[in-house]
């Protein structure tokens, strides 16, 4: 997420790095460097300007320029505007009405709007617990209608029984109607695909608006369509009351301008990030979170709430408490790749923690096997108690066995007991915190991405 404008950043920060004292030719050299980077990222060219015109007179003060470390500065002043444009603070689903709350979802086809609704649902339940009725309108795509309908089954959400031959409007009614009876608290409309261009489709957007009056209405954009976001998001806020947009495929997107541009432009908050396919894969879009990712300083806050999420806090202590001791066990190394499963991956981890980008290339030379995390949560299990406890005790003989109850071979055992060999050092180190933890991780042997392979 946001790996590219986050390197063009880090360049143009590199330059205002080696500066000792600032003034105003270097600060307009770093500037059309920023500049630059934003436009590459796909920021808009109307949000790179304003972004600029913003962040100039800032860097060029008095402050800045008499500073001993300019570079430190700039970056905070750079930080301030980011969060600015992506809207200070974040916000929470509107659900400040009469149940039932009535959700309108729009966007393009493709765009993944009905995947959204359903992940939408279920953190509402469970971050909000809310019950919410899932409802197709799109009456033009064949087995639309049964695709939300198998979403909401797979996922125990409740969806509006389909009935052949209503349009969009009946539909709707007769929703609002059977929610009131059986007392969701959120009905989430998911709306057919369309055009920006297509004018008929749009007017039923706002007939659809007209009559169910609905307390949001969420754009669903696709953030590899990047500049053309933006332009989607204009339009559709032309013809409807735009209140909030989530972005999709957040996972597939190095660029990140789509995130920078949208909120600017159409005044409308990025409330959440589609970041995979499963329905927990989506998060609270934060501002200054975003920021921090960034600049690649990483997002401590938010890796912690997903990997602690479904953990009580006394399992938190024990394994901080274990990491501290050194004690770090295959049990306690098998916690951990469930929680890592469930925040993304390894990719996803990694891609949180403060300074990761000073490591990159050595992540990006080591062609990290997504697959591994499973792999290797079949060869712990495959472990005995005693095995685990004590991983000296896997000779080769167990090694074998451990090897044919999980589904692998000795070459993939070994090098998950060296890497939790590696591990238990790594642990250690980055318990003691501050800088050195950081100093640690620059120092990552290329031998430990290797064993991620």
């Amino acid at each position: 997420m946001f790996e590219s404008l986050t390197d063009k950043i880090e360049s143009a920060f590199s330059f205002f790095n080696r500066i000792t004292r600032l003034d105003e030719n270097q600060a307009d050299e770093g500037l059309r460097k920023i500049r630059q980077a934003l436009l590459e990222s796909d920021v808009s060219l109307s949000v790179a300007k304003d972004f600029i015109n913003n962040v100039k007179p800032k860097i060029i003060g008095q402050e800045v320029l008499k500073s001993v470390t300019p570079g430190q500065m700039i970056v905070k002043i750079v930080f301030d505007e980011l969060v600015s444009i992506l809207g200070s603070e974040k916000k929470e689903i509107n659900l400040n009405a009469v149940p039932p709350v009535k959700i309108l979802v729009v966007g393009l086809q493709g765009s993944g709007k009905t995947t959204t609704a359903a992940k939408l649902a279920k953190y509402l339940e469970k971050h909000n617990s809310k019950k919410s009725m899932l409802v197709s309108l799109d009456v033009y795509r064949p087995a639309a209608q049964k695709q939300l309908e198998i979403l909401g089954q797979s996922n125990s959400i409740k969806t509006l029984p389909i009935m052949e031959g209503q349009f969009p409007l009946e539909i709707a009614k007769r929703a609002i109607n059977a929610s009131s009876l059986s007392g969701e608290d959120i009905i989430i409309f998911d709306t057919a695909g369309r055009t920006q261009i297509d004018q008929q489709m749009m007017m039923e957007l706002k007939q659809l608006e007209n009559d169910i009056q609905p307390t949001e209405i969420i754009l669903v954009a696709d953030s590899l369509t990047g500049q053309d976001a933006v332009n989607i998001a204009t339009e559709f806020k032309k013809t409807v009351s735009l209140s909030s947009i989530i972005l999709t495929r957040i996972d597939g997107d190095g660029k990140g301008g789509a995130a920078l541009s949208m909120k600017a432009v159409t005044g409308c908050p990025i409330k959440f990030l589609g970041t995979g396919e499963g329905i927990n894969e989506i998060e609270v879009f934060h501002p200054d979170r975003i920021a921090n990712r960034i600049l690649g300083m990483g997002d401590i806050v938010s890796l912690v709430e997903k990997v602690s999420e479904d953990l009580d806090q006394e399992k938190i202590d024990e394994l901080e408490e274990n990491f501290k001791k050194g004690s770090f066990t295959f049990n306690d190394y098998l916690k951990q790749i469930r929680q890592m499963k469930k925040a993304g991956g390894m990719s996803g981890v990694l891609s949180m923690l403060p300074g990761i980008s000073k490591i990159k290339k050595q992540i990006d030379e080591s062609n990290l096997d997504e697959t591994l995390l499973g792999k290797q949560e079949a060869i712990i299990l495959s472990m005995t108690k005693k095995e685990r406890d004590n991983p000296k005790v896997i000779d080769g003989s167990r090694k074998k066995r451990i090897a044919n109850g999980s589904g692998t071979d000795i070459s993939m055992v070994n090098k998950l007991l060296k890497q939790h060999k590696m591990m238990t050092t790594m642990m250690k180190r980055m318990s003691k915190g501050g800088r050195g933890a950081l100093d640690g991780m620059n120092n990552i042997s290329p031998e430990f991405f290797n064993n991620l392979k």
